[in-house]
C-alpha cells in the first residue's frame, strides 16, 4: 500500500519507520522537497521510502497520516492540498496544544469542538480518522512497551475509513479487542482533551510508556 506521512518530528519519523518496515511504500511529506530531516530519514528507511512535499505525500498515499504539530496542522493540510486528499483515509494524530505559555500546554479548541473536527470541516472531502493521539510515539507503533492489556482509540464520520484505519493499526501491533470506536468524529474534542491528563501522567511517573484501558 502506499503511505504519505505529513511530518517530520518524533511522531512522524515513528510512523513512517514502520509502515516502511511493514513492506509499504512511504513517502515523507515536509515543507520542501529538499527537507534534511525528511531525505535523512529516507536514506536510512530503504528503497521503500522517499521524501517530498506535503503535496506530493497526499498525492502519493493511499491513506495519510497527519503527523504535524497541531498549531500547524490546518496550515500543512491545506499545502498538501484538498484534491490530493479527497476521498483518501486521513489519520489525523495530531494534538490542539498550546505552548505559548510554557509548560504544562494549554488546548487551542474549545470543549465544543476539537482540531480532527476542525480538519473535517475544512477537508470535507477527506475521511478523518482520529487515531494515536494519546499515546507515545514508540507506543504508537509497538504498544508492548506498554505491558499489559491497554486501550488505543479511535473516531470518525466513515465508518469504511475506520475499518482501513484499524486494520492498519493492528498490523501495528494493536489487538483488535482493544481498539475502541468512540464514535464519529466529535469523539476527539475528549481525545485530544485527555492529553493534558496524559502530560501531568508523564510527569508523574518519568515515562511515556503508559497508557490507559478501559474496565467495564
Amino acid at each position: 500500500m502506499k503511505i504519505g506521512v505529513l511530518g517530520t518530528g518524533m511522531v512522524g519519523r515513528s510512523i513512517a519507520t514502520k509502515v516502511a518496515d511493514l513492506g509499504h511504500d512511504v513517502m515523507m511529506g515536509s515543507r520542501t522537497a529538499d527537507n534534511e530531516a525528511a531525505a535523512e530519514w529516507a536514506a536510512a528507511a530503504g528503497s521503500g521510502a522517499s521524501p517530498g512535499t506535503f503535496a506530493d505525500a497526499a498525492a502519493h498515499g493511499e491513506i495519510v497520516f497527519n503527523c504535524t504539530a497541531g498549531v500547524g496542522s490546518l496550515e500543512a493540510l491545506a499545502l498538501a492540498g484538498p484534491k490530493n486528499l479527497a476521498g483518501k483515509t486521513l489519520i489525523d494524530v495530531s494534538n490542539p496544544l498550546d505552548f505559548s505559555q510554557g509548560m504544562p500546554p494549554s488546548l487551542f479548541v474549545s470543549s465544543t469542538d476539537s482540531l480532527a473536527e476542525q480538519i473535517q470541516r475544512a477537508f470535507p472531502e477527506a475521511r478523518v480518522v482520529k487515531a494515536l493521539n494519546m499515546v507515545n510515539h514508540e507506543v504508537m507503533v509497538e504498544p508492548s512497551k506498554v505491558p499489559g492489556d491497554h486501550d488505543l482509540f479511535i473516531c470518525g464520520n466513515d465508518d469504511s475509513a475506520k475499518k482501513e484505519a484499524v486494520a492498519l493499526l493492528e498490523s501495528f501491533g494493536w489487538p483488535a479487542e482493544r481498539i475502541q470506536d468512540l464514535g464519529d468524529i466529535s469523539g476527539a474534542r475528549g481525545m485530544e482533551a485527555y492529553l493534558l491528563l496524559w502530560l501531568r501522567f508523564w510527569s508523574a511517573y518519568g515515562t511515556g510508556h503508559l497508557n490507559i484501558r478501559v474496565l467495564r
